[in-house]
């Protein structure tokens, strides 16, 4: 990933925290079909190896499981929050016009050697863990206990395991930070005028770390 050193984030405990909030990841693979992504939903299990592992669940009937070449990394990228900046924020605009559109967003990417896991206890377990997550906000959660015993093993055996213990791990937050303050602060403003949730959640990230300072 392109990284100039003021988007570059290598907090791991940040990059983290990304991947919990937004966990569905596009997971990239390399094999005998050639090149395969599908989005995935995965948990983090930020304790199982130094740099976290990633489990997820596929179905059975998606061939990328199968074709995956286990000497080659797979990559899955979790996007984060984006938006489209106009330059008419800027007040660069306003001083000389010599500004241009930009993308501001926050991602990661994570590498590392996938494992197949065809068991049944590790699939529960792991469908149960994600349902936990998501359910969790809910005033009344579901979980995976709620439905059949029987009904449950019967879906189990159409999905497959995937395992990725992270081998190495990329953090990018392009929010505004190579901008002049005014222009930061003409990107805050206009985003917050929106109204739409993302443009918020990006105004936040560009007050909070829209600086050059940052590391």
């Amino acid at each position: 990933m392109y990284q100039p050193p003021h988007f570059r984030e290598d907090d791991l405990a940040v990059q983290h925290a990304l991947i919990q909030a937004h966990p569905l990841g596009l997971l990239v693979t390399f094999g005998s079909a050639g090149i395969e992504a599908n989005p995935i939903p995965f948990v983090l299990d930020a304790s199982a190896s130094p740099l976290g592992t990633l489990k997820a669940h596929l179905s059975r009937a998606n061939p990328q499981w199968r074709n995956i070449d286990p000497e080659q990394e797979a990559l899955v990228v979790f996007q984060g929050p984006e938006t489209y900046i106009t330059p008419s924020w800027y007040a660069a605009k306003r001083e000389h016009g010599k500004v241009v559109p930009t993308w501001n967003y926050a991602i990661v990417q994570a590498r590392g050697r996938l494992t197949v896991k065809d068991d049944p206890d590790w699939l529960l377990q792991q469908i149960g863990a994600m349902t936990d997550v998501q359910e969790a906000p809910r005033p009344e959660p579901w979980a995976v206990s709620d439905a059949p015993a029987p009904f449950v093993a019967a879906q189990l055996k159409g999905i497959i395991g995937a395992e990725i213990e992270i081998a190495r791990i990329e953090g990018k937050w392009k929010v505004s930070q190579n901008r002049a303050e005014g222009d930061r602060l003409g990107v805050s403003a206009g985003l917050r005028l929106t109204g739409d949730d993302a443009a918020h959640r990006m105004a936040d990230l560009v007050d909070a770390r829209g600086a050059p300072s940052h590391g």
